[in-house]
C-alpha cells in the first residue's frame, strides 16, 4: 500500500516541472500542432469543429463553402483541440497559446503520477517509485512535444491510465491478487477501462487498438478455466462504456458524412510513400504498390531510410528507452512477463510496434509510433527502474564484494541525471520565442493579395495561423490537375516553396504552364502563381 505523503509530494512537484516543461514551447512549430490549435480557437471562439482550409484530400468534401469553413477532424481526431479550446474558455482567452496549454501540463503532470504509482507497484519501494516518476517527467525526446497542440499530453495520460485500470481488472478476476473482490468491483474497473479506451481513441484513431487489447486481455487463458460468463461481463461492461462516450462523436459524423467514423484513413496500408498522403485524387490502392513495394515499405518503417535505427527501431530505442533505458524496461518486462498485471501493457505495446510498422509503414515511421508510444512511456519508466534493480542483483551475485544497496542508488541517480540531461538539452533547443514573428513570406502575402484570397500552399495550417486565410495543400498530383483543384476548391493562388514541392510539380517552379502566371516575390527562391480557372 503506497503511503500518501511521498504520492502527495509528488503530485505537486510534477505539477511544477510540468509547467516548466511545458512552457519551452510557446508556439506551434508544425502542421498537427497548427491543425489543432487552429480547430481549438474556431471552437472556443463559437465556430464549432470546423476547418477553414484542406491540408490533405483524404476524405475531403466535394467544396469548399464560401463561409470557408467544412466539418473538421475528418483524419485527425478531435480531443486535442477539444482540451486547448477548454483551457482558452477557462481563462477566458480566445487564441491564445498559454491558455490552450492548461489542460496538457496537467494531463502531462497526471501521467507523472502514473509513472510514479507504476514504479512502486512494479518496483516495490518508494526509490522505484520516484525514479519512475521523474523518469516520466524527464523523458529525454518526448521532452519537445508534452507542451506542444498535439496528441502526445493527452494520449499518454488516457492510454497509460487505460492499461493500468486494464491491468487491475486482470490481475483481479484470474488470482494475481491476494484477495479477490466482489464482482461490481471488478466490472467496474472494466467499465473504466472502456472509457479510457474510448477517450485515447478520441485522442487519435489507433487508440482503438486499446479496445482490441482489452478484449485479448480479458479472454485471454478461456481455454484453461472456461469462466465465460465472468469474463463475457467484463467485456460488455468495456464495450458499454467505450460505446457511451463515444457515442456523440459517431453521432456528429453520422449528420456530417454520412459514417459513424471516417474511412479514408485505411489507405494508409498501401502508401507507396510517405507523400501519398498529399494525393490528389486521394488514391491508395495494393495494384500501385506491389508486393515488392509492399515489402519495402515494411522495411524501410523497420529500419527508416538513412540506416537500421532511423525507422520505428530507431524510435524505440532512442526515443521510447533513452538508449541506455532500453536494456532495463526490456529486463524489467522479461522478469515480470508471468505477472498478470502486465499484460495488457504488452500486448498493446507488443500490438503497437507491429502496427506501425507492418500495417501503417509509412505513416507509422514518419510519427504514429513516436505519437502512440506516449502512452507507454510511464509504464517504460517504471519497468526501467525495476530492471536496474534486476541487473544490479544479477551482477552482485557474481561479485560478492558489490554492496547492492548502494549501487542501486548510484545507478539510480546516474540514470536520472543522464535523463535530466537529455531532457533539457533536446527541450531547450526546441523551445520557440513567445508571439514568434510571422513569417516574412506570409507577411508579404498578405500586402500584394486580396483579404479574401484563397491559396495552395505546402501548409495551409500554418497559413491560417498567421494570416487567417483558408485554401488547400499542395496536392502530390501531376501539374495539370492543380486547375481542376483550384476550380473545385475555389483556388486564387499557387505558393511553391523550396523543400516543400512534391516531384510532379517540379517542372512549374521554372517552367509553368499557361494557366499560371508568376508574381514576383522579394525572396527569389520563392515561387507565386495567380491560377486561371
Amino acid at each position: 500500500m503506497m503511503k500518501r505523503r511521498p504520492f502527495v509530494i509528488f503530485t505537486l512537484i510534477a505539477i511544477i516541472i510540468a509547467f516548466a516543461i511545458t512552457r519551452l514551447v510557446n508556439a506551434p512549430s508544425y502542421t498537427d500542432a497548427y491543425y489543432h490549435f487552429n480547430a481549438a480557437a474556431r471552437l472556443a471562439a463559437g465556430q464549432g469543429l470546423t476547418d477553414a482550409y484542406l491540408w490533405t484530400y483524404i476524405g475531403a468534401p466535394e467544396t469548399l463553402p464560401a463561409s470557408g469553413l467544412t466539418p473538421s477532424h475528418l483524419y485527425w481526431m478531435p480531443m486535442t483541440s477539444l482540451m486547448a479550446a477548454a483551457g482558452m474558455k477557462l481563462l477566458n482567452a480566445v487564441g491564445s497559446y498559454s491558455a490552450a496549454q492548461l489542460p496538457f501540463t496537467l494531463m502531462f503532470a497526471a501521467t507523472a503520477v502514473i509513472g510514479f504509482w507504476l514504479g512502486r507497484k512494479i518496483g516495490g519501494s518508494n526509490r522505484h517509485a520516484w525514479l519512475a516518476g521523474l523518469l516520466t517527467l524527464f523523458s529525454g525526446f518526448y521532452t519537445r512535444f508534452w507542451g506542444t497542440m498535439d496528441t502526445f499530453a493527452p494520449y499518454a495520460l488516457f492510454g497509460s491510465l487505460c492499461l493500468l485500470v486494464m491491468g487491475l481488472g486482470i490481475g483481479i478476476h484470474d488470482g494475481w491478487s491476494v484477495r479477490e473482490p466482489p464482482l461490481q468491483k471488478r466490472i467496474f474497473y472494466w467499465l473504466l477501462a472502456g472509457a479510457l479506451a474510448a477517450l485515447a481513441h478520441l485522442t487519435r484513431a489507433d487508440g482503438l487498438l486499446l479496445l482490441v487489447v482489452g478484449y485479448a486481455a480479458i479472454f485471454w487463458g478461456v481455454w484453461r478455466d472456461r469462466r465465460l460468463r465472468q469474463r463475457g461481463s467484463a467485456a460488455a461492461a468495456l464495450t458499454a462504456a467505450y460505446l457511451m462516450i463515444m457515442l456523440p462523436w459517431f453521432i456528429r459524423n453520422l449528420n456530417e458524412i454520412g459514417t459513424p467514423l471516417p474511412l479514408g484513413g485505411m489507405q494508409a496500408v498501401w502508401f507507396t510513400q510517405y507523400d501519398d498522403l498529399f494525393n490528389y485524387p486521394p488514391v491508395a490502392a495494393p495494384e500501385l504498390l506491389g508486393l515488392d513495394g509492399f515489402l519495402r515499405a515494411r522495411w524501410e518503417a523497420f529500419a527508416g531510410p538513412g540506416g537500421l535505427f532511423s525507422g520505428n527501431l530507431g524510435t524505440f530505442v532512442a526515443v521510447e528507452g533513452m538508449v541506455v533505458l532500453t536494456p532495463l524496461m526490456l529486463i524489467g518486462l522479461w522478469r515480470r512477463r508471468r505477472e498478470s498485471f502486465l499484460r495488457s501493457f504488452w500486448l498493446y505495446a507488443l500490438g503497437l510496434h507491429l502496427a506501425m510498422t507492418l500495417v501503417f509503414p509509412y505513416p507509422g515511421y514518419r510519427g504514429g509510433l513516436l505519437h502512440s508510444a506516449a502512452a507507454l512511456v510511464p509504464w517504460w519508466a517504471a519497468l526501467g527502474a525495476a530492471g536496474l534493480d534486476d541487473l544490479i542483483d544479477w551482477v552482485a551475485r557474481r561479485r560478492r564484494h558489490w554492496d547492492a544497496a548502494l549501487a542501486k542508488w548510484i545507478f539510480s541517480s546516474a540514470l536520472l541525471g543522464l535523463a535530466l540531461f537529455l531532457s533539457l538539452s533536446i527541450g531547450l533547443r526546441a523551445r520557440l520565442p513567445a508571439d514568434a514573428d510571422k513569417p516574412a513570406l506570409y507577411a508579404e502575402l498578405e500586402q500584394r493579395l486580396p483579404p479574401d484570397a484563397r491559396l495552395m500552399i505546402n501548409d495551409p495550417a500554418m497559413l491560417y495561423y498567421y494570416t487567417g486565410w483558408g485554401g488547400v495543400v499542395t496536392p502530390n498530383a501531376d501539374l495539370e490537375l492543380i486547375q481542376e483543384i483550384a476550380r473545385r476548391y475555389d483556388v486564387d493562388y499557387l505558393v511553391l516553396e523550396p523543400g516543400g514541392i512534391p516531384d510532379r510539380l517540379m517542372s512549374a517552379y521554372d517552367s509553368p504552364p499557361p494557366f499560371l502566371t508568376r508574381l514576383e516575390l522579394a525572396n527569389s527562391e520563392m515561387r507565386l502563381y495567380a491560377i486561371a480557372r
